[in-house]
């Protein structure tokens, strides 16, 4: 896939008020700092289409961007990180519940991007998170974060301890992508899932 357009749409706290539903969508979330805003300005070619910040937590709205709006379109959602971040704690209650909510009854949300952040040993938020979205039996892919931070032997040895912890519960292991904002790696594996999802599911 070739994004030959990306544009902001709006922001939104609440996921009755987000876009119309006739649109496939994808989202992204993450801890705080995983990278996300960096990713998505990778996928779509832009530099700041998604704001980035040194700051965790900058993200704080449901934000939709639509993708080829003249061609085959499809809405790609900046969601908040999720896990540290230095803001009040009823701040980040108000974004766990929005979050939630639009995860699970956005119905024209075909995949959830988890980003995990390649340099740490599994962390147990990820871990919890992508419990509850199997239990929900919410669709999602993992995206490896930063793989280019560390040698290919280190990268290797985490994914691995991901994917042994994974094993223990699940009978099969989510799809996951390997990615680096700086060698550009991941983008076009990205993409093509996102094609042939959008080619394979009709929204009715």
């Amino acid at each position: 896939m070739k994004i030959t357009s990306a544009q902001f749409v709006c922001s939104n706290t609440e996921y009755k008020k987000c876009p119309e539903k006739k649109i496939h969508e994808y989202a992204f979330i993450g801890r705080s700092n995983v990278g996300k805003s960096s990713l998505i300005n990778l996928l779509t070619a832009q530099k700041d289409l998604a704001k980035t910040s040194s700051k965790p937590g900058k993200t704080q709205l449901i934000n939709h961007f639509i993708i080829n709006e003249l061609t085959n379109p499809w809405y790609l959602v900046d969601l908040p990180g999720y896990g540290y971040a230095k803001v009040a704690r009823s701040i980040k209650n108000t974004w766990q519940k929005f979050i939630t909510d639009y995860i699970s009854y956005r119905s024209n949300l075909l995949c959830l991007f988890v980003l995990i952040d390649s340099r740490h040993e599994p962390q147990k938020i990820d871990l919890e998170f992508m419990d509850w979205l199997g239990n929900n039996e919410i669709p999602f892919v993992i995206a490896f974060t930063k793989s280019d931070k560390m040698t290919p032997r280190v990268l290797t040895e985490n994914i691995n301890k991901y994917l042994f912890i994974l094993r223990k519960t699940w009978d099969e292991i989510p799809n996951y992508f390997i990615t680096s904002v700086t060698l550009k790696t991941g983008k076009e594996e990205i993409l093509s899932f996102i094609e042939q999802t959008n080619n394979s599911v009709k929204l009715v």
